[in-house]
């Protein structure tokens, strides 16, 4: 639906206006602004998450629980909550690379957690033999163990790329000027829907050339196994001398990407002029933002299990375009899809125009990649041959799903809704548009008052905010680091 909502209002401009909005100087700055910020910070994303779960994973670095918190606890500070406590500490933050900065402090966990996954349902006897054929443990991870776990890591750069292409709040905040900042300043100054839906068009593109490059990337290997292999943790490789150095990398990572928010907020509500805490406001804000992200992750959740089950068992051309169009709406911002979503409301079911249902909608539509993301790198792993035993044994139909597929599936499915409560928490523009009026989230009243500059009058909001998204943090490192491995089939 906002895919064609933007097809026919681009339709509008014709292709003479089209070509001359796309050809402007403006237009060309935007585009280098948007392509080397998601080549650079899906680049950083990578580097880090990757670095971060082997350092954690695969080496004997002390205090590895500790260590693997920190780099989980990030996804507790939404990006637009990141660069505000940059932004108030210091302008200077305000160009590509402060950009780049912030948006990776974001989301490298995005690449970290589905890594750490993947490391720990590794069996360890694939890299023991490596080594034992004489190749050092830069060899066996480019080699052995990159490629087992490269849907997963594949999958997290995937979602960097996405939100790179849709974020809006921070990168407002730190004044770089995006694809995505230009669609929301279309609608706010000039009111030109055509142009800004012309812009998001363009935004679509970059997302079908990122599943394009991660579907080739990802190939067709089959990745399941009827055991669980050696229940046994593998081998850490010694750090030596760079122990140390490693823990310091580590250490500044942490205080870069936490420290510094934490400690403006906590500034700006101590001493921010503007403050002033509404108890009553703040406490309606809470509710709805976490009765909002439990009915948000769960209907994402569900959705996504259709879809991922179509993706594995039943690989095809259809089912492959099933599970792609699930993405191109979330590579545009938050106003497309609500402008959408209002104007179909409108025009179909005028009932249900500024209500919950079409919010709720709005959210699965915007982040059901994460469900699909965290729900198929848990399924890959399930052997169809235990579908068959199933059935073998007497089920049939759903009682296979129920009774074999969901149970092993679990951690999944509650990764997925962690991980899209999260997101519904902390979503911003389609929120304002589809929001019943005198809703108001965290998010919402948060960027009210930062966006005219009250810092102190938002600090509570987005303090609130990260302590709502603690508990979703902790269950996603709970799930991606599992104490004991256990047989998949008994």
């Amino acid at each position: 639906m906002p895919l064609g909502y933007v097809l026919v209002t681009t339709a509008q401009l014709g292709a003479g206006e089209a070509a001359a909005f796309l050809w402007r100087p403006r237009v060309g700055e935007l585009l280098w602004n948007t392509v080397r910020l998601l080549v650079t910070g899906v680049a950083c994303c990578l580097l880090i998450g990757l670095a971060g779960a082997w350092v954690v994973e695969r080496t004997d670095l002390r205090g590895r629980g500790w260590w693997h918190a920190l780099m989980c606890a990030p996804l507790a500070v939404p990006a637009f909550v990141n660069g505000y406590g940059w932004v108030s500490t210091t302008h200077a933050v305000q160009s590509f690379a402060g950009a780049v900065m912030v948006t990776t402090l974001s989301y490298f966990p995005f690449v970290y957690l589905p890594t750490v996954a993947a490391m720990r349902r590794l069996d360890p006897a694939v890299e023991e033999v490596a080594t034992s054929l004489g190749h050092g443990p830069w060899r066996v991870f480019w080699w052995v163990t990159l490629p087992a776990i490269s849907p997963a890591v594949l999958g997290g750069a995937l979602l960097v790329g996405l939100h790179l292409l849709a974020e809006y709040g921070a990168l407002q905040l730190l004044n770089y000027p995006t694809l995505t900042t230009a669609i929301l300043q279309q609608y706010a100054t000039v009111f030109n829907g055509p142009a800004a839906t012309l812009l998001a068009l363009v935004l679509v593109l970059f997302c079908l050339l990122l599943l394009l490059l991660e579907h080739l990337l990802r190939g067709r290997r089959p990745l399941a196994r009827v055991g669980s292999g050696a229940s046994r943790s593998a081998v850490c490789v010694p750090l030596g001398r760079h122990r140390h150095t490693v823990a310091i990398a580590l250490a500044l990572l942490a205080v870069w990407s936490l420290a510094v928010p934490l400690v403006s907020l906590v500034r700006w509500l101590v001493k921010g002029t503007s403050a002033g805490i509404d108890v009553a406001e703040l406490i309606g804000a809470i509710g709805t933002t976490l009765g909002l992200g439990a009915a948000g992750g769960l209907l994402a959740t569900v959705t996504a299990v259709p879809v991922v089950w179509l993706a594995v068992r039943h690989r095809s051309a259809l089912s492959m375009f099933v599970e792609r169009s699930v993405y191109t709406a979330s590579a545009m911002p938050g106003i497309v899809i609500g402008l959408a979503l209002v104007t179909i409301s409108i025009r179909v079911m005028p009932s249900l125009y500024q209500t919950v249902v079409v919010l709720l909608v709005g959210y699965t539509v915007l982040f059901l990649p994460r469900a699909v993301v965290s729900l198929r790198g848990t399924v890959e792993l399930i052997p169809a041959s235990l579908d068959d035993v199933a059935r073998s044994l007497g089920c049939r139909g759903s009682e296979v799903m129920r009774r074999v597929t969901l149970p092993l599936a679990l951690p999944g499915l509650a990764a997925a809704t962690a991980l899209v409560a999260l997101a519904v928490s902390t979503e911003l523009t389609a929120t304002l548009l589809l929001a019943p009026t005198g809703t108001d989230t965290l998010a919402t009243k948060f960027w009210s008052d930062a966006s005219s500059v009250a810092y102190g009058a938002a600090a509570p909001y987005a303090l609130a905010l990260i302590i709502l998204s603690i508990p979703a943090t902790w269950l996603l490192g709970r799930l991606s680091t599992p104490g004991d491995r256990t047989e998949v089939a008994r």
